[in-house]
């Protein structure tokens, strides 16, 4: 097992790493939508939303992979209304490569952002 651990995207706020790498496989902690220096980006869903895909993909990419090589999301987001205009975003950064995906709605994320993402993946 090997640790992932970049500047590209928030260190941990608890006792856990930004990813793990296991054989071929990939595995992040759920990224919330703080910048690098650990702010919460301004903005509502769709600034949120953006920056936590960028840091899914700043964590990958330190793996060595790219969004192209995920297999499996999972969203958790603080209000299932706003499910479309996520789903929006998230389809600019999968374009043509679809992972499985789970999304549900959770009553509280840590710091009270309003999405968090975890991702899997599998080197090629």
């Amino acid at each position: 097992m090997q640790k992932i651990a970049t500047k590209k995207a928030p260190q941990a706020i608890g006792p856990y790493v930004q990813g793990m790498i296991v054989g071929d496989m990939i595995f992040t902690s759920g990224q919330i939508p703080l910048t690098a220096e650990g702010e919460l980006v301004a903005g509502g869903i769709v600034e949120q939303t953006h920056q936590v895909l960028r840091n899914v993909g700043a964590v990958l990419q330190e793996a060595g992979v790219g969004l192209e090589q995920v297999v499996k999301t999972t969203l958790f987001i603080k209000d299932m209304n706003q499910f479309q205009m996520i789903n929006e975003i998230y389809a600019e950064y999968f374009i043509e490569h679809r992972p499985a995906r789970s999304c549900v709605e959770v009553a509280r994320l840590p710091k009270d952002v309003l999405i968090e993402m975890e991702v899997i993946a599998v080197k090629k």
